[in-house]
């Protein structure tokens, strides 16, 4: 390492180089007058001491500032010898020098002796061993064949073409360039050249390597008896090196992150241009260090979002803005039936049938242009060209590029779709048990007057002649027993309309003939409860859904308010069914109100949990109500309850109307069906 005294009195130097020779600092002196040619860019490692002539302050901190960036740049130590208040110091301290030394009396040596103790500057434990040594390739000549041999390399290429060529240049031993571990503590070789040939990459201690002291000044330089300096360090005396040379690796943040270095086994002289070429380079290896680094910690991250992504049961998909797909998972993958390399970088149009691809198309597009999160369900054909009911979830979020980006989960239906069906299949037949007595007692009434009215047809026409007076009476048998026939029809085809399986099929329904249906299907239980039936029917447009559907929230409704009077009977019972139109809301309002025992708020609570009831063993399954606001809420809908213990129970079904182009498959509304008729008022029931 360097003393370079700069500007310093004779007598002053002198006495300097006769401290530190004395004290056994392994410090070479050089002194530079300032009325030498512009100074250099960088200085050796170690010390730069400055004198102060004196003058004014704005002076001397004009002088200092050029000097401290040299200094930095170089990362060495500017001191400056100064007689100035300690006022004036910390000025001098702020303007970038590192350490303001004064004399002890007429002698600067003393405090500078303690200032190289503190930093730790290396001792000469002997005097250099000369020897003859390769002559060296010129500096220019040296810098044009290491930029040319290390511009094309990257990753760990560099580093072996760094060391080879820094050792050829140089003409030197070894060559070495390793990086620091997170310990901080240790070195790993990324490309260690000696001998003439590459070595094996090694991790050894820093402690009591000249390395350690590289990390500590930037530079270092020990032109001989490195080996003596360091005696811990095993591979010098291994492999009988004297010289070595080193710069440390730097971060963009100004760490310590490795260490570039070059060894001789002969005496190892340098200079200022030695000094610079090889602290280029380490900035070259730091920075080619540094996007090592940052390009492991991206495939880390990459990995780590991969296995994340593909951890997700769901399918999962990221789009862009052009809807392309830019992330998708294994089980999104298993959906399609395609390796992710078919799917990135692609959209819905490429590997979707095109009705499909359209559908899910306009979703993406609904979720960019609100950037809202929502939710659709959609049909869709796998693989193994199956259909599926999927249900994706889309949320938008800000992109890498600034650029908008849509993430979307995919919920597999099927399952869930087919045993809600099977749930609903057996509410129903539930239902169709508990009226069972009631339309037996229907159908029967009439069946007996059909059946009684066959006979008497059966008698008149066994008679040989048939009188003109009996032909108007047998008119109207007939009449009657065609109007009991049409009265067991009607019952059936309720009964067909209420059970049937195509709960897909899906049109546009006349509310009012759906209340209709369902009125005659609970008639007996009316019948049996005495209810007096309030019907408050105004004109409404026609839904979209299935008529089997909403018919089992009716009956349920209808079943459940006449199960909820406390005494069969009673004249006070009441149940009330109305219906109406919202203009504001574009939907169609259906109430049921009973006036029986009510529901408490506890219950309320759990209403629509499924398997949830309050009734006896054996009466009540507990799906009813949650089946109905699983059926309202697939056509759209919302379903309501109030109700006060003790005074009835009001259920308000809110019902989107049915638009044509909803029919087609479009999504712009523009009419709607025409009202469905006012039906006539029931006539008495008996």
């Amino acid at each position: 390492m360097y003393a370079t005294l700069l500007g310093l009195p004779n007598g002053v130097s002198e006495e300097l180089e006769r401290s530190l020779l004395g004290a056994g600092l392994a410090l070479e002196c050089r002194r530079l007058a300032l009325e030498s040619p512009p100074l250099p860019q960088v200085f050796p490692p170690g010390l730069v001491v400055v004198w102060d002539a004196g003058g004014s302050l704005e002076q001397a901190l004009a002088f200092c500032r050029p000097l401290a960036s040299i200094s930095s740049l170089s990362r060495t130590c500017l001191v400056l010898l100064t007689r100035r208040d300690l006022a004036e110091q910390d000025a001098l301290i702020l303007a970038g020098v590192s350490e303001c030394i004064t004399p002890v009396g007429e002698q600067w040596a003393p405090n500078l002796l303690t200032l190289a103790r503190r930093m730790g500057l290396p001792s000469q434990s002997g005097a250099p061993q000369g020897g003859p040594h390769a002559s060296r390739v010129p500096p220019d000549r040296a810098l044009q064949t290491l930029l040319a041999a290390t511009t094309a390399d990257l990753g760990h290429d560099f580093f072996r073409t760094l060391v080879k060529q820094l050792a050829e240049a140089f003409r030197v031993t070894c060559a070495m360039v390793g990086e620091m571990l997170p310990e901080q503590d240790s070195i790993r070789t990324l490309a260690f050249w000696s001998g003439g040939t590459f070595q094996d990459d090694v991790t050894y201690p820093l402690r009591g390597t000249p390395c350690h002291n590289t990390v500590t000044c930037s530079i270092c330089h020990y032109a001989d008896d490195v080996s003596r300096q360091f005696p811990e360090d095993l591979m010098l005396t291994d492999l009988g090196l004297r010289g070595y040379l080193g710069a440390a690796l730097r971060s963009t943040k100004g760490e310590v992150i490795g260490v570039l270095a070059i060894l001789h086994d002969q005496l190892l002289e340098a200079g200022e241009m030695d000094f610079a070429l090889l602290g280029a380079f380490a900035a070259r290896a730091g920075a080619e260090l540094e996007r090592i680094r940052a390009h492991a910690e991206l495939e880390r991250t990459r990995d780590f979002l991969r296995n994340t992504l593909d951890a997700v049961p769901d399918p999962l998909f990221v789009k862009d803005r052009a809807h392309r797909l830019v992330a998708v998972n294994s089980a999104f993958c298993q959906l399609m039936g395609r390796p992710a390399e078919q799917l990135l970088g692609k959209s819905g149009i490429d590997f979707l049938p095109e009705h499909e691809a359209q559908s899910f198309w306009t979703q993406d597009e609904q979720g960019f242009t609100t950037g809202q999160p929502g939710e659709s369900e959609q049909n869709f054909t796998d693989a193994a060209g199956l259909p599926r009911s999927i249900l994706t979830r889309r949320a938008v979020f800000p992109g890498a590029n600034g650029q908008p980006a849509l993430v979307g989960v995919i919920r597999d239906l099927t399952e869930r779709k087919r045993l809600e069906t099977q749930l609903r299949l057996a509410d129903r037949m539930a239902s169709m048990g508990t009226l069972a007595a009631g339309v037996a007692h229907e159908i029967n009434n009439p069946l007996a007057y059909v059946c009684s009215n066959i006979s008497f047809i059966q008698e008149q026409l066994a008679q040989e002649t048939l009188s003109p007076e009996m032909l108007p009476e047998l008119r109207e048998v007939v009449a009657e027993t065609q109007e009991g026939t049409n009265r067991v029809r009607t019952i059936v085809q309720d009964l067909k309309t209420f059970a049937r399986a195509d709960e897909e099929r899906r049109g546009p329904i006349n509310v009012h003939q759906c209340i209709e249906g369902a009125l005659r299907l609970v008639r007996n239980e009316l019948q049996r409860t005495n209810a007096r039936l309030e019907r408050e029917l105004q004109p409404v447009p026609a839904l979209l859904g299935n008529e089997g559907r909403l018919g089992q929230v009716l009956v349920n409704l209808l079943v459940n308010a006449l199960q909820a009077f406390p005494t069969s009977g009673d004249v006070s019972n009441r149940l009330r069914i109305a219906t109406s139109w919202n203009e504001k809301s574009r939907r169609v309002m259906v109430e049921v109100e009973d006036n029986g025992a009510g529901i408490s708020p506890e219950v309320m609570q759990r209403i629509f949990d499924p398997f949830f009831t309050t009734k006896p063993v054996g009466v009540g399954t507990g799906l009813g109500l949650a089946i109905c606001h699983t059926i309202v809420q697939s056509m759209g809908g919302t379903i309501e309850v109030r109700s006060t213990l003790g005074r009835g129970t009001l259920f308000v079904l809110s019902l989107p109307a049915f638009m044509e182009e909803e029919e087609a498959g479009g999504s712009a509304p523009s009419s709607q069906l025409p009202e469905a008729s006012q039906p006539e008022r029931l006539r008495a029931l008996g």
